[in-house]
């Protein structure tokens, strides 16, 4: 059979073959992290049920298996309507056929920058807060002590958080992977006995929780406006957007020795 074919026809088949495969691999992609991961599941248990029941004679099982196979076409566009149109958006906007890592990093510049206008709007308003982003060490017993949200980050989302007198200002929002994965969490206090008497139990924290994990923290002052970064037991104080930004961008977004992009990864650098 392929002994038959022309290096033409060799070449079509394998440049289709790899397209569909990459189609296929950016709609895992697009519904990776969605509730339609779940629905994934249950439409494979539903066709490995339909090729069972007709491998064991099961007719009266696979009939049923082939009416749900025969009408699932419609109920999958309904199902997954909020994907199809993501997929559809992410198409006309060209994105569709962008690197993962590209789309990625994009996200995490993003969520930088909903992170710094959050911060300014709190530190000129002299908002308290204290936001914690995940990195490698994971952060699950600090998120366990706090409300679930697993909600999209926006500053806006931020800012109501830590509205003085609201249900959740008092502790810290932790961040995994660009989302405010929960909030009003209990960070560890630092027991540095070298830390300056200026700093109150916010930056305590800030800094406890750099002491124990790779994590990156952020700390608005309610009574100076300052904005500090606490990272591997260091603090860098009262920064501005663009301190804020470089440093932000320095830690998150740089990349290993290897030159692979390494997002949301410390380095072992350290800033003085």
């Amino acid at each position: 059979m392929w002994d038959d074919l022309t290096l033409l026809e060799l070449l079509a088949i394998i440049v289709d073959i790899s397209l569909v495969a990459f189609v296929i691999y950016k709609l895992i992609m697009i519904i990776r992290g969605t509730r339609a991961v779940q629905l994934v599941k249950g439409i494979t248990v539903i066709l490995g049920v339909w090729f069972a029941s007709g491998w064991l004679g099961l007719n009266t099982l696979q009939w049923i298996m082939q009416q749900a196979v025969t009408y699932g076409l419609l109920a999958i566009i309904i199902i997954f309507q909020p994907e199809l149109r993501r997929a559809l958006e992410q198409l006309g906007r060209g994105r569709f056929f962008q690197s993962s890592t590209s789309a990625e990093e994009e996200e995490a510049k993003r969520s930088i920058e909903q992170i710094i206008t959050a911060a300014q709007y709190m530190g000129k308003r002299r908002i308290g807060a204290l936001i914690s982003l995940e990195r490698e060490t994971g952060m699950n017993d600090y998120i366990e002590t706090g409300t679930p949200m697993h909600a999209r980050l926006t500053s806006e989302l931020l800012i109501n958080i830590f509205i003085p007198n609201a249900p959740l200002h008092d502790g810290a929002v932790i961040i995994k992977n660009n989302e405010i994965t929960a909030a009003g969490c209990y960070l560890p206090l630092s027991e540095n006995p070298f830390i300056s008497k200026e700093l109150g139990t916010r930056h305590r924290a800030a800094l406890g929780v750099s002491e124990v994990t790779d994590s990156i923290t952020i700390a608005v002052s309610e009574e100076t406006g300052g904005i500090s970064i606490t990272k591997n037991g260091e603090i860098h104080r009262n920064l501005e957007a663009d301190g804020l930004r470089n440093m932000l961008e320095e830690e998150l977004l740089k990349k290993d020795s290897g030159g692979t992009g390494s997002l949301w990864q410390l380095g072992g650098r350290k800033n003085g």
